[in-house]
């Protein structure tokens, strides 16, 4: 009953634990472990089969701490950047620019404004002076100048949105949007919109192709792993700057959005994707994808000052796509990704647009949650079910058959540029298998504790450990068995007592407790109790044992033998000599945990325990330390026995067999066995009533080696001579007392 108790305590934890999980990957609950743990696994992976090469198609213009000392402090003249943006398409020949920056005030370093001050004033006094202006005006006009190397080419600019929260502040203007609100109907990607925006100054952002927004998206630990492409605003969706850049790079087509409906188990999924340039990209649901990072540095970065100079190759940037941004310190954009925690954001940007060219974004598909609570589910239930039934072995084996199953799921989810969560099931899996081990080893603690708590008074150490390796085997409820039962005592104790101060008898009886008690043990005994001098035990329970009788047996043999060097020691302190009787019976007997509600003990109870305890009271009548019954003699095969009577013992009309055991019989000596053979002729003749018989052999035996045995023996047969026995006797000798 305590197994089941146990065991269905093992599944109700198994099951709570399993919800746990499962309400977490259902948004209910958030379990902060868990999300490490999917960032773990993604980051790991994703360096695992990260590309690696250089990357032709894009590279980044640096506007590096060479390129601030060789052109001045950022932000530079609008001049500057004109012809920056001049040299790239009209010398180098790219194929796109995008800015990683955001052109957000005018330019007054010309002075200009403070020429048209002075003409409106006429303070020049002269019209040579108004003609000149006019004709530096084009010229000085930093502005126009960069917004007019900006038009007709297929430039990008960068602005940043400011998230709910953030405020609502609209600096610059921002490009059209480049779908309608409706693009991914009845989806919404990208929701919560933002509230306001930071962009460019009108005047570049209508000669620029395309505009994009440049916002990093990290995860709780501040890694960023994806990036939103879309985002809605107002009246419409946005593009990343990345994906700006990309349209523009393939002639600024108009960019399409739309939703791929699926059915998945009677399930509709919907799939948001956007085509840029004629690649068509799939998002997860917020509208995000994963950055497809490669290893090392693919990308080449070129300083500003060296384009400016004209010194970098041609090869190096013909035909590219060139995203401008900086690394300067100070100026540099730096980001946590799973490679570094120092990423130059611009780069970002360019892992993108070479992930959308190949085609290897990554997107969590719709159905990812429901694949992942069924996960859970299913391989919670299957590993509890395995555990409860073939334990943390064979469950170990389970759960590395489990985790393997998962990774390779996780494997080819990826290989379709998918990112499927899977530390959750991971997680149940780990979680089930160490919860339960640890269950486990508690409960089994607490049994071997509660073992040694029940039975370490009644059995020795090394047997309540066995017994603790498996407690459910072993119980204090009753039962019926098969046992061997000892009972001594030391004959004449109030006499014995007499003669010993209390002190010396309280050492008289530890001395010879605590030996006696050492001999049960050791043959594997369980102490029932003491009562007063009298020792009780039995074999057989808790802990089976096939030879129990031949144990008792052997325990009462030694007890005989310890007790004549234990009685060497006692005459060294002037204390009497000790005698004991033992008796022993084998038979069916009731134990178990036995008592009242005040007081309970474990202790066997039942006729046989009754006999042998009529066996010890006995012995002294017969003159020998030990009694066995047949019983006893018939379950032990290693030991000799003589046999002493057959008696009805009070309380009792079957009569019993009685013997005294003599030793193994491998061991025994040749003049021993003939003393009992002859006795048990001697023996047969007396219940065959051959009186003359059965005396001579006892007075040869009792010349021999004089025995109280022979003697009880002679006084019968000088009795039965005199007073005859009845017709019917049966040769048992009937106790009237106990």
């Amino acid at each position: 009953m305590r197994r089941v108790s146990s065991r269905l305590a093992q599944a109700g934890l198994s099951a709570l634990f399993v919800l746990l999980i499962a309400a977490h990957v259902g948004g209910l609950i958030n379990i902060a472990p868990m999300q490490r743990a999917e960032a773990w696994l993604y980051d790991a992976w994703l360096k695992r089969t990260a590309p690696s090469g250089r990357d032709d198609r894009v590279a980044i213009l640096d506007i590096d701490e060479a390129s601030l000392k060789s052109v001045g402090r950022w932000p530079w003249s609008r001049d500057t950047m004109a012809t920056l943006v001049g040299q790239l398409f009209d010398h180098y020949g790219v194929a796109a620019v995008g800015f990683d920056v955001v052109f957000a005030e005018p330019d007054t370093s010309s002075g200009l404004d403070m020429l048209k001050r002075l003409a409106q004033r006429d303070l020049a006094g002269s019209r040579d002076f108004q003609a000149a202006l006019k004709q530096l005006a084009p010229r000085l006009d930093y502005d126009a100048r960069f917004a007019s190397t900006l038009a007709e080419r297929p430039v990008s600019l960068g602005y940043y949105f400011l998230p709910a929260g953030y405020g609502d502040a609209r600096t610059g203007m921002l490009p059209p949007p480049s779908l309608p609100a409706s693009a991914f109907d009845p989806l919404q990607p990208g929701l919560p919109p933002p509230t306001g925006y930071g962009a460019n100054l009108a005047g570049f952002q209508r000669a620029a192709q395309g505009g994009g927004f440049f916002n990093m998206q990290a995860d709780a630990d501040g890694t960023a792993r994806e990036m939103s492409l879309v985002t809605p605003f107002d009246a419409g969706y946005y593009l990343a700057l990345s994906a700006s850049t990309l349209r523009v790079a393939f002639g600024g087509d108009p960019v399409t959005a739309g939703v791929e409906q699926r059915s998945l188990l009677g399930r509709q999924y919907r799939t948001p994707w956007v085509e840029v340039g004629g690649i068509r990209v799939p998002l997860s649901a917020d509208g995000t994808v994963h950055v497809p990072y490669r290893a090392g540095s693919p990308f080449p970065y070129i300083s500003a000052a060296q384009v400016l100079a004209g010194k970098v190759p041609p090869a190096q940037l013909e035909n590219r796509i060139v995203l401008v941004g900086s690394t300067a310190p100070g100026l540099a954009d730096l980001r946590v990704t799973p490679f570094s925690n120092a990423f130059p954001g611009v780069e970002i940007h360019a892992h993108l647009i070479a992930g959308m060219l190949d085609g290897t974004t990554r997107s969590t598909p719709p159905w990812s949650n429901d694949v992942r609570l069924l996960g859970v589910l299913l391989l919670g239930a299957l590993l509890t079910g395995v555990l409860l039934r073939f334990g943390p072995i064979v469950g170990l084996g389970a759960s590395i058959a489990m985790l393997a199953l998962l990774l390779a799921a996780y494997a080819a989810a990826w290989s379709r540029f998918w990112v499927v969560p899977m530390a959750a099931p991971m997680f149940t899996v780990f979680g089930l298998y160490a919860l339960n081990t640890a269950y486990g080893f508690f409960a089994a603690t607490r049994s071997k504790r509660q073992i040694t708590k029940l039975f370490g008074q009644y059995v020795p150490p090394e047997l309540a450990d066995e017994m603790s390796r498996d407690p459910a085997h072993y119980t204090m409820e009753g039962q019926s068995r098969e046992m061997t039962v000892l009972f001594s005592d030391i004959r004449g104790f109030t006499n014995f007592s007499e003669k010993l101060q209390p002190a010396e008898l309280s050492e008289v009886l530890n001395a010879y407790l605590s030996t006696m008690t050492r001999i049960v043990q050791q043959h594997q005994g369980t102490i029932d109790k003491y009562i007063g001098d009298a020792i009780m035990a039995f074999w057989n329970a808790p802990v089976d044992l096939n030879d129990h009788a031949t144990r008792a047996v052997q325990t009462a043999l030694d007890m005989q033998a310890a007790l004549a060097q234990l009685n060497v020691e006692f005459s060294a302190r002037g204390w009497p000599e000790v005698k004991i009787g033992v008796g022993v019976n084998t038979g069916r007997m009731s134990v178990g945990n036995m008592g009242s509600e005040f007081r309970m003990a474990y202790t066997v109870m039942g006729d046989a325990v009754n006999l042998g305890s009529r066996l010890e009271g006995i012995t002294k009548q017969y003159g020998v330390g030990i009694l066995a019954t047949q019983t006893t003699v018939d379950a032990d095969p290693v030991h000799a026995f003589m046999k002493i009577d057959d008696v009805r013992v009070k309380g009792k009309e079957t009569p019993v067999a009685i013997y005294a055991p003599l030793g193994p019989k491998g061991g025994l000596a040749d003049s021993l066995r003939q003393d009992a053979a002859e006795f048990e002729t001697a023996f047969a003749a007396y219940q065959g009533q051959d009186w003359d018989g059965a005396e001579a052999a006892l007075r040869d035996l009792n010349t021999r080696a004089p025995r109280t045995l022979y003697d009880i023996y002679l006084e019968r047969i000088a009795h039965f001579r005199a007073v005859p026995p009845p017709a019917d006797w049966d040769g048992v000798f009937v106790y009237t007392t106990k």
